[in-house]
């Protein structure tokens, strides 16, 4: 029987460093869309950064978050957007106290940046609520409010931090940024709402996911599209091949190996060139072999880019295992992620029957890293 592929075999050549340390990518950013700029610069890591929403000097987290951080049991991960005050209560009779203060967030600094190429995978299972604000059609993410969606999200993480081992669980908000209309065309989710939600993920320590399907557009002005919000250190981006189409619900559609490697190129252009840290996902869905043509022409060692590709449809358990064996023979994107469909509220809408547990899900082969519910 051949040996189980681990997460650290795969990941381990391509990045060249320990995965014991098990960090968010770490960096400098500032926020999307501010037109006077009034976000700090901040770098993403705990000793210098408050966890969890910050409050006024002498009171008390609020109830919510109080329950938010007892209900879960795994290490608490970035990234945290909320600045320490350094020497806060200490007073300035202790210029020792300062100076030790200053020198361990110097420290905490330096191995903040050594350790920035890390990506969020390493030692970490990322489960994610899919869908689009509002539209109750589109996934459970539409179907309740963020705040609404919170507890059960936390909730559906701390079911697999508990039954992974010794991997962590973050929440994600996977979100249809560019939606496909008749014809091809494209709606782009409202700016205000999309970074609405990207701050809300990001005061508790989760992630985003931005998600274009493409139409009549090339992949390569589909991620261009959301490249922006990449200034934001929590979000990663996905394209989905299934809606690149002039007739969408009438045909699925199709990229090439070539234009994934693209949209990689550009997003890892983009971060160098804009000095934006860490390394971040593009996630690419498929569960026929049409949505990625040539996919054995497929890179996935570019350097600031963790591919990750995605088993996607719905159905039963054994036809949804034979769509994910499928996608494992594609060895050249060792990263991948297995997406879930609940009991969809419209009848029309497509759903698995039974849903797997988690503990089936994690018995994959290779294991996902990425896990969705739509």
């Amino acid at each position: 029987m051949p040996a189980r592929t681990t997460f650290s075999s795969i990941l381990r050549p391509l990045m060249g460093i320990s995965l014991s340390m098990m960090l968010l990518s770490l960096g400098q950013a500032q926020a999307v869309g501010d037109s006077q700029n009034t976000r700090p610069s901040y770098r993403l890591f705990p000793q210098a950064y408050f966890i969890g929403p910050q409050v006024a000097s002498g009171q008390a987290p609020s109830a919510s978050a109080s329950a938010a951080q007892a209900a879960r049991t795994g290490p608490i991960h970035g990234p945290y957007l909320h600045e320490l005050r350094p020497g806060q209560g200490a007073g300035s009779e202790s210029r020792a106290a300062e100076d030790a203060a200053a020198l361990e967030q110097a420290k905490a600094l330096e191995q903040a940046q050594a350790m920035e190429r890390i990506p969020i995978l390493a030692g970490n299972q990322v489960i994610a609520f899919y869908g689009k604000p509002g539209a109750i059609n589109m996934g459970i993410l539409g179907e309740y409010s963020k705040e609404q969606l919170a507890p059960i999200l936390e909730a559906y993480a701390k079911l697999y931090d508990d039954a992974n081992g010794s991997l962590g669980a973050i929440p994600a908000f996977h979100i249809v940024y560019g939606t496909v209309w008749p014809e091809g065309d494209i709606g782009l989710l409202n700016k205000k709402i999309t970074e609405e939600y990207i701050r809300f993920a990001a005061d508790r320590g989760w992630v985003v996911i931005l998600d274009h399907q493409i139409g009549k557009y090339t992949v390569a002005e589909s991620v261009r599209a959301m490249l922006p919000f990449l200034h934001y250190p929590n979000v990663h981006l996905a394209i989905d091949p299934e809606w690149r189409t002039l007739k969408p619900m009438k045909e699925i559609g199709s990229i090439s190996g070539a234009e994934l490697n693209e949209a990689q190129r550009i997003i890892d252009d983009y971060l160098r060139e804009q000095a934006l840290p860490g390394i971040r996902m593009l996630v690419v869905h498929q569960f026929t072999a049409k949505m990625i043509v040539q996919r054995e022409s497929v890179r996935a060692n570019f350097d600031r880019v963790l591919l990750v590709h995605n088993a996607d449809g719905f159905g039963s358990p054994e036809l949804k295992r034979h769509s994910y064996r499928f996608n494992a023979l594609a060895t050249n994107m060792p990263v991948k992620g297995f997406k879930l469909f609940f009991e969809a509220k419209l009848a029309a809408a497509g759903s698995d029957r039974p849903l797997m547990k988690p503990e089936e899900v994690l018995a994959l082969d290779p294991m996902p890293m990425l896990i969705m519910y739509q």
